[in-house]
């Protein structure tokens, strides 16, 4: 797993046999003394967040520390290293507005970003909320410009959302005072075909890992869409490619016992410990 290559815009970054992949907790907290690390999107980021927070605790479980939340902020503090671990519930990167007409996700605003100024480091995610429809959908309508849609191509509007985002890191990102990560595609396992295994109709009795090397039902389209914005932006910005890993994980998620307790299977989020451990782990490698 850690073999992959870790896109970095303008470099390539390869890590594996030349790095000791261990997560060292105590050295992480060392590096980042006095600094703080914010995730940014949907319940992928804060399955992220989780993982990094028990991985510190259990490495220096005696350190001091303060769980606090302010409206969407959730904040783990190591306060002995003065570390802030946070999390901005932010599922589109860009803004949902209430408005006489209802919930209007738009496209190209990010009022949103004011809470992301000063971050030391910022890890950023969203795609995992853009194809909800229904009851789950957060939004009513979608504004681009002066133009209002009933809805859209949703890959289109992952796209014009992540340039959005993009031009807010372009413009707003110092790069010798923070450091810019992008989560990546998380993907899901609903579908047994994608994975030669047409009886199975979702995560749930899984219980091996596929062998490998890649996945057969292939890379999301979204991580193609992602790719290319980041390919345009002309700051550093970071992605871990964690998708074709964790394709192959099929046994990792939660299945029955997910957010949904037994009336709903969970096939997109993680276990913990698990699959976002590494994702941690490809993080704490990067900064070494």
């Amino acid at each position: 797993m850690y073999g992959r290559e870790t896109l970095k815009v303008g470099k390539k970054i390869k890590i594996g046999k030349d790095l000791d992949c261990r997560f060292d907790g105590e050295d992480f907290l060392e590096r980042l003394r006095g600094k703080s690390i914010m995730f940014v999107g949907d319940s992928l980021s804060r399955n992220q967040w989780q993982s990094l927070t028990c991985l510190l605790h259990s490495a220096v479980p005696s350190a001091t520390f303060t769980i606090t939340r302010v409206n969407d902020v959730s904040t783990f503090e190591f306060t002995e290293y003065g570390v802030k671990v946070m999390l901005d519930r932010n599922v589109y990167l860009v803004d949902v507005v209430r408005e006489k007409i209802g919930r209007v996700l738009k496209l190209d605003s990010i009022e949103g970003s004011k809470l992301w100024k000063g971050i030391d480091m910022l890890i950023f995610n969203t795609w995992h909320w853009w194809n909800r429809r229904g009851p789950s959908q957060p939004w009513d309508y979608i504004q681009e410009g002066q133009q209002v849609m009933k809805d859209m191509d949703r890959m289109i509007a992952f796209q014009k959302a992540l340039t959005t985002w993009a031009a807010w890191v372009d413009t707003n990102i110092d790069p010798a005072k923070t450091k810019v990560f992008f989560q990546g595609i998380s993907p899901s396992h609903y579908n047994g075909t994608l994975w030669n295994e047409p009886s199975a109709k979702s995560c749930g009795g899984e219980k091996l890992p596929l062998a490998g090397p890649t996945f057969p039902g292939g890379l999301p389209p979204a991580l193609f869409v992602l790719k290319d914005v980041l390919s345009r932006i002309t700051k550093p910005v970071t992605l871990l490619d964690v998708t074709n890993l964790s394709l192959l994980r099929k046994d990792g998620h939660p299945s029955i016992y997910g957010f949904g307790g037994l009336t709903a299977m969970d096939c997109s989020h993680w276990c913990l410990a698990g699959v976002p451990d590494t994702w941690n782990e490809i993080i704490y490698n990067l900064i070494l």
